[in-house]
């Protein structure tokens, strides 16, 4: 039964033609719409008809808050959920992002680093379906994807490309691929079409010879950063015929703001163990809080809660470092699993951060270095002559922008294919016994000097 027909009968029972019967049924009829939540209309119902109408325009004005909040919906609200499949990716590219992220630790030492494992995944996604043999077998390892088939891989880097860009619609989430290749080297047309297809990615050739090659590349990853992140490209190479890139965008409010007038001066101790100066931003939010031998954390929501940011903080007798080592992809799971809702009184810094790293030595020491190997790669998926091609240099960048509103975020990633031209084995000449020497002028053949060494003495 139609629920506003159920409605203007029960209506018409109790109230007549009264002016009250004219005012409500005005608010049933606005706030009903097609994917109307039914069971609390049908409560509404239970009440009218058991007669509690003396309060009647006190609760035409609730009716209009209660109806409107649960009713005004549309397919774009309602949660997709995420298949085994994707989750299965998320957590490959986690598993294999938390080892970067130790990797990378380990090489830089005492700075700020900022890492976004899924557009270096991406990146390499693209990059794995242009590899064949050995080489992708170690970056499918390396990436921890080496369960999947190549079929199942994309499609769920596809899927997982569509949710995430539809998670949220009070977040500000984007992401984008690019491959930009040297115009006159032979690539093969179905490795662009593969990536068009699964990753949505634009496909340009360009002559790199041209100096504005580098500013057309960086224009869209500046554009496609909202401006975050200006350049990816420093300069291109005469041996680089390649660039496979990744951006990602993310802006988010706080679910819960914070308050800029309770913002104040403190300190944040370093890890010399020395303190500097910083804006502290405070509040107190009843948010999912975690504790254990090693480490505190809250998880900070962002608009419908469905991205928030998890901050985890070392207990006083460990560092940084302990707690990095200890995020293994076990520890990780279980420790997103264990939190539990609870009143925080939470004290965090503004801050910003603009990243840049070269992931060649971490991703060697990970399992990819054949890919790294001129001579040795295998990319024929991607070119007849991919033997002689192999990745050069991957490059990652990142900014990011923390206050009161929310945070503000950008990541890129470009793989650097390079080219190497099938060589000779070269003539073995070693000078290890008595030999003849001529020094002569070329044109007229004269012999200048003339001589034999039996004993090279200095």
């Amino acid at each position: 039964m139609n629920p506003n027909f159920r409605i203007e009968k029960c209506f018409e029972e109790k109230l007549g033609s009264s002016f009250s019967k004219i005012l409500i049924l005005s608010l049933i009829e606005f706030c009903v719409p097609k994917y109307c939540n039914l069971f609390k209309l049908n409560l509404l119902v239970k009440f009218l008809m058991e007669g509690k109408m003396k309060k009647l325009l006190f609760f035409s004005a609730i009716l209009f808050a209660f109806v409107l909040s649960s009713c005004n919906e549309s397919p774009s609200d309602k949660k997709v959920p995420i298949t085994n499949e994707q989750k299965l990716v998320v957590r490959a590219s986690n598993n294999f992002g938390l080892r970067l992220f130790r990797a990378i630790n380990r090489e830089e030492g005492a700075k700020n680093i900022v890492l976004s494992p899924l557009s270096v995944t991406m990146a390499l996604g693209m990059t794995v379906n242009g590899a064949a043999g050995e080489t992708r077998n170690s970056m499918l390892k390396t990436l921890g994807m080496d369960g999947f088939t190549m079929d199942e891989l994309n499609i769920s880097y596809r899927d997982l490309i569509s949710y995430l860009l539809n998670a949220d619609r009070k977040v500000q989430f984007e992401l984008a691929n690019s491959i930009w290749y040297r115009n006159n080297f032979p690539f093969k047309q179905s490795f662009f079409d593969l990536c068009k297809h699964y990753f949505n990615s634009l496909v340009s050739g360009l002559d790199f010879d041209h100096p504005n090659s580098k500013d057309i590349i960086n224009s869209w990853v500046e554009k496609t950063t909202k401006g975050k992140i200006k350049e990816i490209v420093d300069n291109i190479e005469p041996d680089i015929v390649m660039f496979l890139i990744n951006a990602i965008y993310f802006k988010g409010s706080w679910l819960y703001k914070f308050d800029p007038s309770k913002t104040q001066t403190g300190k944040f101790y370093l890890l010399d163990g020395s303190h500097k100066d910083c804006k502290m931003m405070k509040q107190v939010v009843y948010i999912p809080y975690l504790t254990n031998d090693i480490l505190q954390a809250v998880d900070l929501p962002y608009g419908s809660r469905k991205f928030s940011m998890t901050i985890f903080l070392p207990k006083v007798n460990k560092n940084v470092d302990d707690l990095i080592n200890e995020m293994t992809e076990k520890n990780y799971s279980h420790w997103i699993s264990s939190f539990k809702d609870d009143s925080v009184i939470i004290m965090m810094p503004k801050y910003k951060v603009e990243y840049k790293v070269k992931l060649n030595e971490a991703l060697k020491n990970l399992g990819m270095s054949i890919a790294f190997r001129s001579g040795v790669a295998d990319f024929t998926g991607m070119s007849d002559r991919g033997k002689e091609l192999f990745i050069d240099k991957v490059w990652h960048k990142t900014y990011i922008n923390v206050d009161e509103e929310g945070t503000e975020a950008a990541g890129v990633t470009s793989v650097e294919i390079g080219y190497t031209s099938a060589k000779p084995t070269p003539i073995p000449f070693i000078l290890d016994r008595p030999f003849v020497f001529v020094i002569r002028e070329k044109e007229s053949d004269a012999i200048i000097f003339i001589g034999k060494i039996v004993d090279p003495k200095e």
